[in-house]
């Protein structure tokens, strides 16, 4: 089947890289208040310049934009025309509502921004992601285990059988008819990995929580790449080192893809 799950495989196959960069671009990234939707601009252009041939994805996180009205909202088409055809985009939107609602975001999400993916919540049910996945070349990745401190207020409840985000593992891979369906699981949450694995063999993972969240690299890459593949999300130890540098943006990409790959070929 030609459908996102398999160009996602692709391309990571295509890149040796398994590097998502997530674009959660602001004043306060950059240490700048005063700083500008210009300033802010330059800078997403700068981190996407110095990394494009390594990612496999972008991820830009609709919030950062959103902050600034319609004004963001344009900078985040200019910003989504500056990636290439060769490196997907998933929207970070975190969707979540039925019905017509649920439709008009994807007609959004898809059919004027061009997201090849988005992230969804599913506390609403399949009703929530049906319009998300009915196109089989267009992904959604649905939240299970996050990496936010407190996900294990609803995540870990404990049902008759298992965890509740277990219960989503399932419920998802069951819904994969399309093959287009992956699963957020944070990396601070890395032995849960295993747990999401046994429920959703095959699903794509999209780990985020690496680096300035402290979530351990080489357990993500090796569960997450076990009977599947992953990407692991990284914002800020990328797209912000100390000096904001093109060349410093580069290189701490660099290193991730190397790390990632050495994991890899020992696994």
């Amino acid at each position: 089947m030609n459908s996102f799950n398999s160009r996602l495989a692709r391309l990571i196959q295509s890149k040796k890289s398994h590097l998502c960069i997530g674009l959660d671009i602001s004043p306060e990234g950059i240490k700048d208040n005063s700083a500008t939707i210009e300033d802010l601009k330059l800078h997403t252009k700068k981190v996407i310049n110095a990394t494009q041939d390594l990612a496999v994805a972008f991820k830009p996180n609709l919030g950062f934009f959103e902050r600034w009205g319609s004004i963001g909202f344009q900078w985040l088409e200019e910003t989504l025309d500056l990636i290439d055809s060769n490196t997907l985009i998933i929207g970070d939107a975190k969707r979540g509502d039925i019905g017509n609602t649920a439709k008009q975001y994807a007609k959004s999400l898809f059919d004027h921004f061009g997201f090849d993916a988005v992230t969804l919540s599913p506390y609403m049910g399949y009703d929530s992601i049906q319009p998300f996945i009915s196109d089989p070349l267009k992904g959604a990745f649905i939240l299970c285990r996050t990496s936010n401190p407190s996900a294990s207020d609803f995540q870990n409840i404990e049902t008759k059988k298992n965890k509740l985000f277990e219960s989503v593992a399932k419920a998802c891979y069951e819904w994969n008819t399309n093959d287009n369906i992956g699963l957020v699981v944070g990396a601070t949450a890395s032995e849960e990995i295993l747990k999401v694995r046994k429920h959703a063999p095959g699903l794509p993972l999209l780990i985020p929580g690496i680096g300035k969240q402290g979530g351990d690299l080489k357990k993500s890459m090796i569960y997450g790449n076990n009977n599947g593949i992953s990407i692991i999300n990284i914002s800020r130890s990328i797209i912000f080192p100390p000096d904001l540098s093109e060349n410093s943006i580069r290189n701490a990409a660099k290193e991730y893809v190397s790390s990632m790959r050495e994991i890899i070929d020992d696994k």
